[in-house]
């Protein structure tokens, strides 16, 4: 498959990505991941072995788009919890003296 990734065109395939894989260690997952057979890669750290190219250089989105149409399992950002209720003075001053507000 023929993709562009950082303004440079990129033949890839499902096997030569399996391939350049192979052998290498996932670092920490933070954010957006492909899983390669067993393991969870960094999409970052994957773009950069199979481009040769500084992270800097391509976004996560290029790197994401070309795994998924390869047929790769492809995990966006975790969603972000929602955000605790601010409590009123008053509703704080009940919930601390263990009593509801009215």
């Amino acid at each position: 498959m023929r993709c562009v990734i950082a303004r440079f065109p990129f033949d890839l395939t499902r096997s030569g990505v399996l391939e350049s894989m192979k052998g290498v260690k996932p670092e920490e997952v933070t954010g957006e991941s492909v899983i390669i057979g067993r393991r969870t890669y960094p999409v970052k750290q994957v773009g950069q072995v199979i481009t040769r190219q500084d992270r800097r250089d391509f976004s996560a989105g290029e790197v994401l788009r070309a795994m998924t149409q390869l047929g790769f399992t492809c995990r966006g950002l975790p969603g972000a919890a929602a955000p605790a209720r601010v409590l009123s003075p008053l509703e704080h001053a009940s919930a601390m003296l263990g009593t509801a507000a009215r």
